[in-house]
């Protein structure tokens, strides 16, 4: 998780969303296979991941027709690095942190390669607690009435991790591969929250109060299945691909909520409120893809595949709440939302090479059935919409030392499950969480301009378009003077942005990494909340790295990132600044590394956030554990004579899952 949140244009957000030169919505690769994750979960697998297995990042932001139409800022692939060891060898990895609350973390990878054999696996473990505060000021405007809430939130989480892979790959013949790849999780989870609401008709002055507490258990269970076989047709390069996958995800949600309310004085107002629900939930995606490569000629390559995908979920939310003494049904609370969703895509690519040019050009097509059933209310939403999607890539070399590339291409991003859930989730009966079954997919046109340097210093100037845009969003309701958080379809989204990245070396022993990413988001929606948004400005984010090889075998590195203040929808988003930095020591014939870290040196990093726009007026301050000091220990062991192989596929339907954490 350092490293992906060092690479050049990327931030990572409080909820672990992950955006690409400004832009949310990224599509995120391991080893070329959609991970099937939530933003969260990833961050949990990449954060118990140790740094030294991964090869590199590439970060996609015009992807051809082969790949999914997902992802309206790009594709991030995060390629770890492959077995190229004859026998038997692998890597242990041991550590702790401390932040507010201790922390632990261990792996273990094997890999063993025997003739057309290769066989390989890892489980990791960690086990975290960690501390997050809110404080949210917002203003209730009631038909001229005001009414001013000051709220305090403390919400500890502990969480449980563990995380596998197995798999293996067969060379049937010199031309022909099979391979099998098995993973999953199984993680807990555990929250006790603890929020203070005062409230008042005048600002300071407190007329009422709200205390609530609640306990929430939280089970996650996950197993993929995946399937491959490459053919390699003849020499020229001619070669068959088929994967197929299913994964299952199990979520388990078992939550209390006890609301009490007290006057000025401290004496009761009236009876407590005492709230449980229980809400399990599944997944289920079955996909499968075919893919063709065709090279016509030297500098002629032909590439089509095909892919169909089914998705089901299902989630039943059984709410109670207490009445004399007693738990019965809350009927309106009490929800059960059932989704099906089935994609049928196809592509096609032809690649063109000249002397100093290159030339792609693709055209990808996806016919998506959905259907969602609020069963309880007897609310269905079914759509059906058949899109094409082309990309145009174009690249010349002026001369060994400039390159320059320009791309366009059309994306289409999917609401993901838990967004179209139209479950409510309260923090409190101020302050809740509730999805939206109406969602739209939203649509962006993407074009690109790249200048590339002496392969080191690049450049790029960018600009989309997104209609219907999916943007979180918080509103308030009036009349029950609440304040919720769901997602809705803005009308359009322009964002512009110039990236300039460099490496750069001092001496042979300092070496370094610049970046500095502007961009502009600009955000039109008539309507919204009896109004008309208008907004956007210009930002910016700015990284360095710094590695200084002391010795052969010790190393230090300190980062620093800067995220100006932003304009994002509705919300003003204050300026975000940390500095990370570590040393480590390899000794044993550089077979144990020893790595101690700290991140958030000077435990500055926040997230605040405000707005002000028709009746929704709040600002949060909310600060989470980010100042924590590690200790990771790796020894590696095992031969190397020949390289191995190992395969991945991908998929976009798990990108939507929301799987906690």
């Amino acid at each position: 998780m350092d490293i992906l949140e060092k690479a050049p244009g990327i931030s990572i957000d409080k909820d672990d969303n992950i955006s690409l030169k400004g832009k949310q919505g990224v599509t995120v690769m391991l080893d070329g296979k959609l991970t099937y994750l939530s933003s969260a979960q990833l961050a949990t697998l990449l954060r118990s991941t140790d740094g030294s297995t991964i090869q590199s990042i590439e970060l996609i932001t015009n992807p051809s027709a082969k790949y999914d139409a997902a992802g309206n800022s790009g594709i991030i692939n995060i390629k770890t690095k492959k077995n190229k060891m004859s026998g038997t060898n692998g890597s242990v990895t041991i550590g702790g942190g401390y932040g507010a609350y201790p922390k632990d973390n261990g792996s273990i990878s094997i890999n063993h390669k025997e003739g057309a054999l290769n066989v390989f696996g890892s489980f990791s473990h960690n086990d975290r607690e960690r501390a997050n505060s809110i404080n949210i000021e917002r203003l209730i405007d009631t038909a001229g009435k005001k009414t001013y809430f000051s709220q305090r939130t403390f919400l500890p989480q502990t969480n449980h991790n563990n995380s596998y892979r197995v798999g293996a790959d067969y060379d049937i013949t010199p031309k022909n591969s099979i391979g099998f790849i098995v993973s999953g999780y199984f993680n807990k989870e555990m929250d006790q929250n603890e929020s203070n609401t005062l409230i008042g008709a005048t600002p300071g002055v407190t007329d009422s109060s709200q205390s609530t507490v609640s306990a929430i258990r939280q089970s996650y269970n996950n197993i993929a299945v995946n399937l491959n076989d490459k053919y390699q047709i003849d020499k020229n390069g001619q070669e068959l691909s088929f994967d197929i996958d299913y994964s299952k995800f199990n979520n388990t949600n078992d939550a209390a909520y006890n609301n009490y309310y007290f006057l000025n004085n401290g004496a009761t107002q009236k009876p407590a409120v005492l709230l449980q629900n229980q809400s399990p939930s599944s997944i289920s995606i079955y996909t499968s893809n075919i893919d063709y490569t065709l090279p016509i000629d030297k500098t002629i390559k032909l590439e089509a595949g095909a892919k169909v995908s089914d998705v089901k979920t299902d989630n039943n939310l059984q709410a109670q709440i207490n009445k004399g003494n007693a738990f019965v049904n809350d009927t309106a609370r009490t929800n059960h939302f059932i989704y099906d969703e089935t994609l049928l895509a196809g592509y096609i690519n032809l690649n063109k090479t000249y002397k100093n040019y290159s030339i792609q050009i693709g055209l990808r097509a996806e016919n998506t059935s959905s259907m969602g059933n609020l069963i309880t209310k007897n609310q269905v939403v079914d759509r059906q919409y058949l899109d094409f999607f082309p990309s145009v890539f174009l690249n010349h070399t002026f001369s060994e030392k400039n390159e320059i590339g320009f791309s366009y291409s059309r994306r289409i991003d999917r609401p993901s499950y838990d967004d179209l859930n139209p479950f409510i989730y309260y923090l409190d009966q101020y302050t809740y969480k509730q999805g939206n079954p109406f969602l739209k997919p939203q649509y962006t046109n993407s074009f690109e301009f790249n200048y590339t340097y002496n392969k080191i210093v690049n450049v790029s100037l960018g600009y989309s378009h997104t209609s219907d845009v999916i943007t979180e969003i918080i509103l308030t309701n009036s009349a029950k003077k609440s304040t919720y958080q769901t997602h809705l379809n803005l009308q359009n989204q322009n964002a512009y942005n110039i990236n300039i990245n460099t490496p750069y070396t001092f001496t042979k022993w300092w070496t370094g990494n610049v970046n500095l990413n502007t961009y502009y988001l600009g955000f039109k929606s008539n309507g919204l909340a009896g109004g008309n948004l208008n907004d956007g400005q210009v930002s910016f984010q700015f990284k360095t790295t710094e590695t200084f090889q002391i010795t052969k075998t010790f190393k230090f590195e300190a980062a620093t990132n800067y995220q100006s203040h932003q304009t994002y929808g509705i919300f003003q988003m204050e300026a975000r600044y940390s500095a990370d930095a570590g040393v480590s020591k390899s000794f044993a014939d550089k077979k144990l590394n020893v790595k101690f870290s700290v991140n958030d040196v000077f435990n500055t990093q926040r997230n605040n956030v405000s707005s002000m726009y028709q009746n929704t007026n709040f600002a949060i301050k909310q600060k989470n554990e980010t100042q924590i000091f590690r200790l990771n220990l790796t020894y590696n062991f095992g031969n190397s004579k020949f390289k191995a192989k190992q395969r991945a596929t991908n998929s976009d339907e798990k990108n939507r899952v929301n799987t906690g954490n």
